[in-house]
């Protein structure tokens, strides 16, 4: 039998329309790393308590207390830095004599805010070692975020394998960036010397001990 041919298409179906060339799946924002390095530290500091503050850190002149002064106030500068492209240090403020947790949300939201707003990423900030886009403001802010929030876990005891694809990304980064030239003793440079991390430490770990930290 011969095959027969396929029926015609009414003359009144219309074709699907086509996709736009340009159609891509949405992006992530560019602060999701922040709001993940945020997020991250922040359960870890929801699990302080009072009795703790005075506990050591790997940051060796930090307690606990002053490790979160730090990264609320980093939060803090980094939002003011990218909004007005000035990153002088600003005075240290004693956010653990408080409510801590809501001082580093409301330091979170500004931050994520202000790295979210239309052209903070190009903007230049001055920061006391030179002048830089704010897209590397927000590097330096996602990667001090993060890693602290492993400081703090390791000095409350509580599990430090913090989100392990966020800190194989930022490992990676600092393999590139982070060379010998920013390390030193502490207190005089940003990164003391490589280490070697303990024998089955997760990515946060080897972040922490590239960094400098006994991991």
């Amino acid at each position: 039998m011969s095959a027969q041919p396929l029926p015609a298409q009414p003359a009144t179906a219309q074709p699907l329309p086509a996709q736009p060339a340009t159609a891509r799946p949405a992006a992530p924002p560019a602060t999701g790393p922040l709001a993940r390095a945020c997020a991250s530290t922040r359960a870890v500091l929801a699990g302080i308590r009072p009795g703790q503050l005075g506990a050591a850190t790997p940051c060796a002149s930090w307690d606990v207390r002053a490790l979160i002064n730090h990264f609320v106030g980093t939060a803090d500068w980094a939002a003011g830095a990218v909004r007005t492209g000035d990153g002088t240090p600003a005075a240290g403020r004693d956010y653990a004599a408080g409510d801590y947790l809501a001082s580093y949300d409301a330091a979170v939201q500004a931050a994520v805010d202000a790295f979210g707003a239309p052209g903070a990423l190009e903007r230049a900030v001055r920061l006391p070692f030179g002048e830089f886009p704010g897209a590397f403001v927000l590097g330096i802010a996602v990667q001090d975020q993060f890693v602290h929030g492993w400081d703090l876990a390791r000095a409350a005891g509580q599990p430090a394998d913090l989100d392990p694809g966020l800190a194989e990304d930022l490992l990676a980064s600092a393999r590139a960036v982070v060379s010998d030239a920013f390390r030193g003793p502490e207190g005089t440079a940003l990164f003391g010397p490589a280490r070697q991390a303990g024998p089955g430490a997760g990515a946060a770990g080897r972040l922490a001990a590239f960094l400098g930290r006994p991991a």
